[in-house]
């Protein structure tokens, strides 16, 4: 269950250390969201209503991160949540786990490569659709070359994206801070008494702080796995609450017709400190952007390794290359994600993101709390009620905030997962205990 990162052997076959996956939640929770959403939280709830907002949906979402921790500390092996499934629940549960966050995650990267391209294609003189496609392609090509270069590679160069990513935004807050005149309490004072939608608000923070989940899938090629991924895990939440609060309130301050601003955290940079500031914090959203596509292509073909690892074989799609990649599933990522970027508006590929993240949690929860009954991984009833505020926050946001079309989306691709499955062999020798879920 856990690594010996003091040997020379261990270090460089898990090159990942702390900072780098704390730098890979940050990267996974930083992303372009932030720059847009708290304009839409303004809208459901003005004023100091929506710096409570991100506060206490923060706050809520601590438990799932715990229990993200719990179980990820005990799994030294790619993956996360589709090993936590299989130790619970089995291999059909495991396999559609993995299948599901795997479509949602490379329909995403999708989405996110095609914008990036759409926002710096005119600046490169690339016009129109064909330029934008083409740029996507390039993108996606070399990011997927990046990756395909090792993990150790992949490491630093997300590490050095994630600050570059938050220099723009720690200047804004620091703009902010060192602003004379009132203090930054007084964005707390004035504040009409108005009909305030808390449920969709929080709805809309949670997923701008989704992204911590991400941790234990790459818990394989990490040193001291089970001390860095609870670390990381919680450590790069709680640094984006105390980040996005902050944003938060300088856009509070600053804009007092928040809700109306399409680029909110760009309009209150030119406030707080001027037309510099602002260029340099629109700059920081394709920076962003670049960080969380680098990010997926690092994670995105483990789910599809990890499901293949079980007791089906799936076209070898669980072999790992030296340097730590999972080779043929990075290349059957990096075609489909190809494939879609060329296919023209892929605006609407975000549609099972939010269920599927949903589902990480819920399976994660249930899976922490199954293991947890049965005095397994070390595990004591006692962590079971890590279990309830995670399951309850996540069948309350599904209940409330999953749309028609995500949940049709979601049906599509259970089915096809379930064929997928029916269709992979099982494999000759029997999976190993680690991925059973067994004591090591």
């Amino acid at each position: 269950m856990s690594d010996s990162p003091s040997t020379p052997a261990a270090s460089a076959s898990r090159p990942v250390g702390p900072l780098q996956l704390l730098a890979l939640g940050v990267n996974g929770i930083v992303g372009v969201g932030i720059f847009f959403a708290p304009a839409e939280v303004a809208s459901l709830a003005p004023g100091a209503r929506a710096i409570a907002a991100f506060a206490l949906t923060g706050l809520a979402l601590i438990p799932v991160a715990l229990a993200f921790a719990v179980l990820g500390r005990r799994f030294s092996e790619d993956g996360g949540p589709v090993l936590f499934a299989r130790a619970a629940f089995g291999e059909r549960a495991s396999f559609l786990v993995g299948w599901v966050a795997y479509v949602s995650a490379f329909l995403s990267t999708s989405a996110v490569v095609a914008g990036l391209s759409q926002a710096v294609a005119p600046s490169l003189g690339l016009e129109g659709a064909l330029g934008q496609r083409v740029l996507a392609s390039v993108l996606v090509t070399a990011l997927a070359a990046v990756v395909a270069s090792g993990i150790r590679v992949s490491a630093g160069t997300w590490t050095a994206l994630t600050v570059f990513k938050l220099l723009p935004l720690a200047a804004l807050l620091v703009a902010f801070l060192s602003m004379s005149g009132p203090p930054p309490t007084a964005a707390l004072a004035a504040n009409p008494a108005v009909e305030v939608s808390w449920l969709r608000a929080g709805l809309t923070v949670m997923f701008a702080y989704q992204g911590f989940e991400i941790v234990p899938v790459i818990a394989g090629q990490v040193r001291s796995s089970s001390r860095a991924v609870p670390l990381a895990t919680v450590g790069s939440l709680l640094m984006a609450v105390l980040l996005y609060v902050g944003l938060v309130w300088a856009c509070v301050a600053a804009l007092p017709d928040l809700a109306a601003h399409a680029t909110p955290l760009a309009a209150a940079a030119w406030v707080w400190g001027g037309p510099g500031l602002e260029g340099w914090v629109r700059a920081g959203t394709s920076v962003s952007a670049l960080g969380i596509c680098l990010g997926m292509l690092v994670t995105t073909p483990r789910y599809l390794s990890a499901l293949a690892s079980g007791e089906h074989t799936l076209l070898g799609l669980d072999s790992m290359s030296a340097g730590g990649v999972p080779a043929r599933a990075l290349a059957v990522t990096w075609a489909v994600v190809l494939l879609f970027v060329n296919l023209g508006d892929v605006s609407e590929l975000f549609a099972l993101s939010s269920i599927a993240v949903l589902m990480q949690y819920g399976v994660t929860a249930a899976a922490l709390a199954t293991l947890a009954r049965r005095r397994e991984r070390g595990l004591r009833p006692l962590h079971a009620l890590l279990a309830v505020p995670t399951l309850g926050l996540g069948l309350t946001l599904v209940a409330f905030g999953a749309s028609a079309r995500e949940g049709v989306t979601m049906a599509l691709t259970t089915v096809a997962g379930l064929v997928l499955l029916r269709l992979s062999r099982p494999r000759a020798s029997a999976p190993r205990a680690a991925l059973r879920g067994e004591p090591l």
